[in-house]
């Protein structure tokens, strides 16, 4: 996978979700995400959070890869 997928700005994440980066990551970060199947992580912020099934799945691998 490119890292392009996932390298997005803090304003383009908070333009379509409508929370920063800093606000997901301890938001994955307090779900415990890392102990979690991508694919769960991704569910998650979309029934939760009612995140766009693309800017789930790239904050769910941006996190996943740091």
């Amino acid at each position: 996978m490119k890292k392009e997928y996932w390298d997005v700005s803090n304003e383009q994440v908070v333009a379509k979700t409508g929370k920063t980066i800093e606000e997901w990551v301890e938001i994955l970060s307090q779900y415990q995400a890392h102990n979690k199947k991508s694919n769960e992580v991704v569910a998650y912020l979309q029934s939760e959070f009612e995140v766009p099934r693309y800017w789930a799945r790239t904050l769910t691998t941006r996190y996943l890869k740091q």
